[in-house]
């Protein structure tokens, strides 16, 4: 039976790379041979042993990554929309198919959701089986790593951004300068907008710059919501984009929002205090959790990185051979990395 190296996490921050039997598709299934897969900072609670999840039949780990894309290499029966040689792009949600959430594209909100790279083989692996609907193709003028990084990062920040409807009569202010809060300057900035990149780290600040950004204000050096007050002349943002996760930076972008501003909560985070009266009760804002997108919306989130030309490969700062994988996880642990990716011959 022909082989495939995948990645597992055994625990306590330990990576193995191993010998897998390349899957076969079933009924509706596909074989999608990786070109690229992102890591991502939610695959960190895997490595750490925290919530390791293991197959019913082998009782071996699961085989992270919920961003990749390649190339179809075999159709399984029952195949209508994909075809062997299709360029795609994987979708990470799966559900039942027939609730109201499935059918409307979110998936993610189904009661039987799993996600690939968590509840079944993901990604850093030289070969992975989806479900057919899960394949988004993607445009000829796409490279692998771009798509890749488009199913996560831009497509979670275009489906906010659209959701508050971003345009070029906006000042917006992006809190915390990874991948996520980069690709909401890119997607901004495609959109026509004004935007204010917020970050303690001046490296970040300055990938900020370099991806659009018309201001940037590093909290170790001055107040931010004071020089919010001043870039847009005491009105406040229009709207306020949170990637970092953080409570101070979650209560900044609701009060350096104007009335009837938006505000939208993409970091991930546990538990904040805000004060809803002063923050946004009387300022009438409309604040939106966000996460991923629709599935019907990749092909116009893939347009959009094209037609505006967007730099997505600057958010990538290492690329790595699956062979790496113990040296890319240690080094994306240490933050000696933004966004890093597996690239596959």
């Amino acid at each position: 039976m022909d082989k495939m190296l995948g990645v597992v996490f055994p625990g306590d921050k330990k990576v193995e790379v191993k010998e897998f039997p390349i899957p076969e598709p079933k009924n509706g299934e596909v074989l999608v041979k990786v070109k690229a897969s992102a890591l991502c900072r939610s695959d960190m609670s895997l490595y750490y042993g925290d919530s390791v999840l293991e197959t019913d039949e082998s009782e071996e780990s699961i085989i992270p990554g919920h961003e990749p894309a390649g190339i179809v290499e075999k159709t399984g029966e029952g195949v209508k929309n994909v075809k062997e040689g299709d360029r795609v792009a994987i979708y990470l949600a799966l559900g039942c198919g027939e609730c109201v959430y499935c059918r409307s594209g979110y998936k993610m909100f189904c009661n039987d959701f799993r996600c690939i790279g968590f509840d079944l083989h993901g990604g850093d692996a030289e070969y992975i089986v989806v479900p057919e609907e899960n394949c988004m193709k993607i445009p000829d003028e796409m490279n692998y790593i771009t798509a890749a990084v488009s199913t996560d990062a831009i497509g979670t920040l275009y489906h906010a951004e659209t959701k508050l409807q971003i345009s070029g009569k906006d000042k917006v202010v992006i809190f915390g300068i990874g991948p996520m809060g980069g690709a909401g300057i890119m997607v901004a900035k495609g959109l026509g907008a004004s935007v204010i990149a917020v970050d303690l780290d001046d490296s970040r600040l300055e990938l900020a710059q370099d991806l659009g950004a018309d201001y940037t204000i590093n909290p170790n050096e001055s107040n931010v919501l004071n020089e919010i007050n001043k870039i847009t002349g005491g009105k406040g943002a229009d709207a306020a984009i949170d990637c970092s996760g953080s409570g101070i930076a979650e209560n900044q972008a609701l009060d350096c929002a104007k009335p009837h501003g938006k505000v939208a909560f993409i970091g991930e985070n546990k538990e904040t205090t805000i004060k809803p009266s002063k923050q946004f009760i009387r300022k009438q804002l409309e604040v939106y959790g966000s996460w991923y997108f629709p599935i019907g919306q990749f092909s116009e989130i893939a347009d959009f990185i094209v037609e505006k030309d967007l730099p997505v490969e600057k958010l990538v700062t290492h690329e790595f051979t699956i062979q790496e994988a113990e040296k890319a996880f240690r080094m994306f642990d240490n933050h000696e990395t933004e966004k890093a990716v597996f690239v596959f011959n």
